[in-house]
């Protein structure tokens, strides 16, 4: 009950005390006075009915006096009237029972009790005493003027509580208000959120208890901030390259192991390779200031390009090579791009330096298939750059294959998704703990290929992007995730979404839709990958607000390596995130890695969101990662994903 509420009942209670207590007196003070006007009722009657049977009684003339009797009976404010002699011997006697109105309830009737007194009067008659009038007047005259009265009184208690109630309830809300503002900064407190009430109360308690919410608002805000701001420097101490701001060398193989040889799920596309020719001779050439502006003058052209691609893989892998693995797969297109990036580092060169042209890098890019892995792959793009060099031009392209074949594969693809001819595989989430519970099921989309046999998302899923096909896999995903939940009541189910699918207003409403009417909609996890959260942030919020008030829990996917940082937790606060596997992939050999993983559950844990690791092998891993307060672990350790 709220502190208004419970101040409204005190004041009740206050007010209820005492109408009761008047009540109570004006009865007692209204019986006293109606009893007193009984007796003198009753008095005056018998005085009366004395003066005037006086010679009656003397001659004992009682037909005289019970006709006189009747008649002074009959009005029917009387409960008994005696007349009896000198020796109290009953002349007459006249009695009825007591009549109250059926107005007068029974239980005020028990409540209140009224007995009439008895007035008498001794009868004379030529000065010798001749007998004595006896008068009880009626108590229901009393009950009813007193019932009255106290329903009145009543009515006009019940009709002035209620004003009182309302303008005390107006007047305390507002005097109060300030507490719910203070309530809503710790509710918003609890999720991060920062509010501070500008509006001060004049009362001087409600104006301090809002002064030290709002202080304790801004240092826990600080707090947070300079948690932040550490955490984010460890990464970039240990992942981040400092002249260019790219990944380093560790973290970019760390990436491009992860993407290519374990996850596979980057599609096809061409990895970038970008060296500079002599680092030694440019530093000679334009001094170490200018070369440092060259360099970053890549990275920051080759960062351009990677805009391109939902997900790149971006990073400087020495002192004088980058390298971005893009999903583009034209090469017409992959041809301009490098053009253009080749001629806009070429006219940054010329305003750096006095000399005469020359070339100080070269571009090779070559194309990677789902058949070959990470080092393969960086192989052939180092080759193509030395072509590149020994050609003398600034960059050389591998051909792609881009036969019959591959139009059949894009027609098979295209035919499989828009028919909704798919199925799942599933690997589970576990806890860390050693009871090692499945917490849900993240599943996969997986197609038949042209012979027939399953093939995993890489090997089609650029095929769907080129197609621009992405919302429709995830609806058919979700379609058949949702009739799967229907029938297992037991089951619990995460789906990844893509950077389409969240940008797809109708997706989204559909989505919403669909979990509204789904029974256990808390069972359904939606995830979406950290650089699809940063690239959408106010669609992503939004969103999330909208799957919370459906029931259906939000996690992030691949967190912890995008440049940008975590702050954007504060806003979208997920119920779980899952770590990316290349920060986990050397959890068991890098202290760095440990300490950057615990960083980020600590994080996590402070804004009440679960922690889980991706791509898990090994029992060394699972046992750094209870160590860190890991919340949940995916991975190969528990198995390969099957099929539902």
């Amino acid at each position: 009950m709220s502190i208004v509420n419970q101040l409204m009942a005190a004041v009740l209670a206050v007010l209820i005390g005492l109408a009761s207590g008047t009540v109570y007196l004006m009865s007692d003070s209204s019986k006293e006075m109606l009893i007193h006007q009984l007796e003198s009722h009753g008095q005056d009657t018998a005085t009366h009915l004395g003066l005037y049977l006086a010679p009656y009684m003397a001659e004992r003339d009682t037909a005289a006096i019970e006709t006189t009797v009747n008649a002074i009976f009959d009005s029917g404010f009387y409960q008994q009237i005696r007349v009896v002699d000198a020796e109290n011997q009953p002349l007459f006697i006249k009695h009825t029972d007591a009549q109250i109105n059926d107005s007068v309830p029974t239980w005020f009737i028990r409540l209140v009790e009224i007995t009439p007194p008895e007035m008498t009067r001794e009868v004379t008659s030529q000065w010798q005493k001749v007998g004595s009038i006896f008068v009880q007047s009626r108590a229901g005259y009393a009950y009813e003027q007193l019932w009255r009265g106290t329903e009145k009184t009543f009515a006009w208690f019940v009709v002035l509580s209620l004003f009182s109630m309302f303008f005390i309830s107006l007047l305390m809300r507002y005097i109060l208000n300030p507490l719910k503002g203070v309530e809503e900064q710790a509710m918003a407190l609890s999720q991060q959120k920062y509010i501070e009430q500008s509006l001060i109360p004049g009362t001087r308690e409600l104006k301090q208890v809002v002064l030290a919410m709002n202080m304790m608002v801004r240092r826990v805000r600080t707090m947070f901030d300079e948690q932040a701001k550490n955490i984010e420097e460890i990464r970039r101490t240990a992942y981040q390259d400092d002249l260019t701001g790219l990944a380093n060398q560790r973290a970019t193989f760390t990436q491009l192991n992860e993407r290519i040889d374990y996850r596979k799920d980057f599609g096809q596309g061409n990895l970038i390779h970008l060296q500079l020719d002599d680092l030694q001779q440019l530093n000679k050439e334009l001094g170490m200031e200018k070369t440092n502006n060259f360099i970053r003058a890549c990275a920051d052209q080759l960062n351009e390009l990677a805009r391109i691609t939902d997900e790149p893989v971006i990073g400087r892998i020495s002192i004088s090579e980058f390298i971005l693995l893009s999903d583009i797969t034209d090469p017409d297109q992959l041809q301009r791009e490098l053009n253009k990036l080749a001629s806009n580092l070429k006219d940054f060169y010329q305003q750096l330096s006095d000399t005469a042209e020359s070339k100080v890098f070269f571009l090779g890019a070559a194309a990677y298939s789902e058949q070959s892995n990470s080092k393969e792959l960086l192989g052939n793009a180092r080759k193509a750059t030395d072509k590149a060099r020994r050609d003398n031009v600034t960059l050389y392209c591998q051909s792609t294959d881009n036969s019959e074949a591959q139009k059949s594969w894009h027609q098979h693809v295209s035919d499989k998704i828009s028919s909704g001819d798919i199925f799942l595989q599933s690997q589970p989430v576990k806890q860390v703990s050693e009871r090692q519970d499945v917490i849900h099921n993240e599943i996969y989309a997986r197609i038949l290929n042209q012979d027939n046999l399953p093939c995993m998302a890489g090997e089609f899923i650029s095929v769907v992007k080129q197609l621009n096909l992405m919302s429709a896999l995830d609806r058919s995903v979700l379609k058949s995730a949702i009739k799967l939940l229907e029938n297992n009541p037991e089951m619990t189910l995460g789906v990844n979404l893509s950077n389409d699918s969240v940008r797809d207003i109708a997706f989204c409403e559909w989505l919403i839709s669909a979990a509204e009417k789904l029974s256990g909609a808390e069972r359904l996890c939606i995830e979406i990958n950290e650089t699809s959260v940063l690239n959408n942030l106010s669609q992503v919020a939004l969103f999330r607000d909208q799957l919370k008030q459906a029931g259906v829990q939000f996690g992030v996917d691949n967190f912890g390596i995008n440049p940008a940082g975590f702050s954007y937790l504060y806003t979208v606060h997920p119920d779980y995130i899952k770590i990316d596997g290349s920060l986990i992939r050397e959890l068991d050999n890098s202290a760095e890695d440990r300490f950057f993983v615990r960083s980020l559950v600590t994080v996590a844990h402070s804004l009440d969101i679960k922690a889980y690791a991706e791509h898990v092998e090994r029992d060394t891993q699972l046992s750094a990662l209870r160590q860190l307060e890991v919340d949940g672990s995916q991975g190969w350790i528990h198995g390969k994903p099957e099929q539902l």
